[in-house]
């Protein structure tokens, strides 16, 4: 059977293939309209698989809500380049995943892929997509909340997206409030709403590393503990390093905060060594135990979002739980989700000098 432009055209519109491809697929159907579709999608499917191993670390982060207005969902789907996230076909997709979200069980990947999308499964719409765009792709990962009061937050057109979900009143004023908070987290990245979600391992652990971080940094030390180390150091330095320790101590007008300066690095690292074989004596010292918990306290104050201060207070000063208490004294934070485009992915680096290279090798 002759394949005519008008077969092309309208295997074209239906499955978004290649003109090429589509006139081929006809061919080799001769003329069998459902046959060429079902060769065009194994043939994507293959080329999918080809595309399956490259990185895919760009993309968009989409959120949607309930009609209710008191669940919201986000989801991540990557591409390989920043071009393939700003099609509006891909966009569409990403959009039509946040909405179906809302209706996922849990936050499994490989069961949402198994959902019923659009005719097909979530999986197959991906595969069809990266056939017929080129690049590989992703559904990376989704979650939703669930609150009295809910608000989303969209930042840089897609690279960071949130959602801050609370208990309390459902007025404007709140959602506002929950706005601001989302705009908040998306800029700070805090690891929790509040210290009563930090475990007491977690605690514990993050106590040990401040500690451990203290002693291999024995000049950030209480002076007390330092020069009693330095008390030390003529079993350990050179010549040239104990002399020059010698020679500042006994220079009254000298800032022994600039010591490290003026030392070398092996004596700087012999330090740290004295001050981990004592760690058990400098860990009892009241001194030091301060040091260490004003230090975690201060990384309480970065990574826990109520300790945090808050970006727009007036004085610099106000946390964010203070600005909440101010809008409503009954609004509470119930759970903060917090999705970056491609974070905690190895990208891949170019190096176009060597890729121009092997082609021209070919």
């Amino acid at each position: 059977m002759a394949v005519t432009a008008q077969m092309v055209k309208e295997l074209r519109e239906m499955t978004g293939s290649g003109m090429m491809d589509c006139k081929k697929a006809l061919v080799e159907a001769d003329g069998d309209m459902d046959q060429a579709i079902e060769i065009l999608k194994e043939k994507g499917l293959a080329k999918a698989e080809k595309k399956a191993g490259r990185i895919a670390a760009m993309g968009l982060v989409k959120t949607a809500f309930s009609e209710d207005g008191k669940t919201a969902a986000i989801v991540e789907v990557n591409s390989e380049t920043d071009f393939v996230a700003k099609n509006d076909e891909f966009i569409g997709f990403v959009d039509g995943l946040a909405k179906l979200a809302l209706d996922a069980e849990s936050n499994d990947i490989e069961a949402f892929k198994a959902m019923a999308y659009e005719g097909a499964t979530v999986g197959e719409a991906l595969t069809a997509l990266i056939a017929k765009i080129g690049e590989n792709m992703s559904v990376r990962r989704i979650d939703k909340a669930s609150g009295e009061v809910l608000s989303t937050y969209i930042h840089g057109g897609g690279n960071i997206g949130v959602i801050v979900a609370a208990d309390g009143a459902d007025n404007d004023e709140n959602k506002a409030a929950l706005k601001n908070i989302a705009m908040q987290v998306a800029a700070m990245n805090p690891q929790y709403v509040s210290r009563d979600e930090i475990s007491e391992d977690e605690m514990a652990n993050i106590r040990k590393i401040t500690l451990e971080s203290a002693l291999n940094d024995p000049f950030s030390l209480p002076k007390p503990i330092l020069n009693g180390l330095l008390d030390k150091v003529h079993d350990v330095w050179g010549e040239e390093d104990t002399a020059i320790l010698a020679e500042k101590r006994a220079d009254k007008k000298f800032n022994f905060n600039y010591l490290p300066n003026f030392l070398s690095e092996e004596a700087k690292t012999k330090l740290a060594g004295l001050a981990i074989a004592a760690k058990m004596e400098i860990a009892e010292n009241k001194i030091f135990k301060g040091l260490v918990e004003g230090r975690v306290s201060k990384q309480l104050k970065e990574s826990c979002l109520l300790d945090q201060t808050y970006v727009r207070a007036e004085d610099g000063k106000q946390t964010v739980a203070q600005y909440l208490g101010t809008v409503d004294k009954d609004l509470k934070l119930t759970k903060v989700i917090r999705f970056e485009v491609g974070e905690g992915i190895e990208k891949k680096e170019e190096d176009f000098a060597a890729e121009v290279a092997a082609q021209m090798k070919k």
